[in-house]
């Protein structure tokens, strides 16, 4: 069994939240997580909601060769709507546990938002000839820690 943990370290009072084995792309959920940071929580869940609603696009900074340009992204961008839609559950995972804790809704701030590819279920696509290609289905790990605002 693994283990899991944060990639950072924030001091208290702060609320974390950990989307484990998300059946969502690594490579979109880590453009979320990168548009997303630093945010203010009422921010950032109105602009994924947008983004689900297909509203405002993600801006990609990677893996973006063949990828269009979307206005409102600044260059090129896309609308992953199952990723914002997985990342908006964390994110108010992470909202539940700092009202737990006492803190303001009002001034939480996003200082970290990461993800890192999990483990691979193994697959095969059948092809000619009696012949099988690898179709892998890749999972994401999803971290947010939620810290109050000065």
């Amino acid at each position: 069994m693994p283990r899991f943990g944060y990639s950072t370290k924030v001091e208290e009072p702060c609320a974390k939240a950990f989307g484990k084995e998300m059946r969502v792309s690594p490579k979109h959920a880590v453009e979320v997580c990168r548009a997303i940071k630093g945010m203010k929580l009422a921010r950032a869940k109105e602009y994924l909601q947008a983004v689900v609603d297909k509203k405002k696009p993600v801006p990609f900074k990677r893996h973006r060769k063949k990828l269009a340009h979307r206005r409102g992204a600044g260059g090129s961008g896309q609308f992953p709507t199952k990723t914002a839609r997985a990342i908006l559950r964390v994110l108010e995972n992470a909202e539940a546990n700092a009202t737990y804790k006492g803190l303001d809704a009002e001034k939480l701030k996003i200082v970290h938002a990461s993800a890192n590819k999990g483990i691979t279920i193994p697959g095969f696509m059948p092809r000619a000839f009696a012949r099988a290609t690898p179709f892998n289905k890749p999972l994401t790990n999803v971290e947010i820690i939620l810290k109050e605002a000065a």
